[in-house]
């Protein structure tokens, strides 16, 4: 399955004094990205806590590379690390104009009713189409 990249437009209030992206703006830029590839993949986050399940981050890892500014366009490509039966981790590369501005990593899991659920057993198309690649 080919799924696009996701493409933020730095925006004014996400800039610091200095004129360029504050650093804290990433991990959302990660979660707009994660929420698009999830509604590619044809399961959508909205989807699944109507059926009760949530995924919350365990962890986040991010490497700054090259700084961003205003109006830039990020570009967005992310990847399925690491899927056990409880948690699925993400990998994801943000780009201008071909220049890597951040990498950084994911790792979120799965909960029903605040218990940890597997995903293979809750969502077996979905964890189908993560895991075929």
């Amino acid at each position: 399955m080919e799924i696009r990249p996701y493409c933020h437009e730095v925006k004014y209030y996400e800039c610091d004094r200095m004129g360029i992206t504050h650093h804290s703006n990433y991990v959302r830029f990660m979660e707009e990205a994660r929420v698009d590839w999830m509604d590619q993949v044809g399961y959508g986050f909205d989807r699944m806590e109507a059926e009760g399940v949530v995924s919350p981050v365990v962890a986040v890892d991010l490497r700054y590379r090259n700084s961003t500014t205003f109006k830039d366009r990020i570009e967005i490509t992310v990847k399925v690390t690491d899927t056990t039966p409880l948690k699925i981790s993400f990998a994801y590369t943000m780009t201008v104009k071909g220049r890597t501005v951040c990498t950084a990593t994911s790792t979120h899991c799965f909960l029903e009713n605040g218990r940890p659920v597997a995903l293979a057993d809750r969502f077996p198309e979905l964890y189908r189409k993560i895991t075929a690649g």
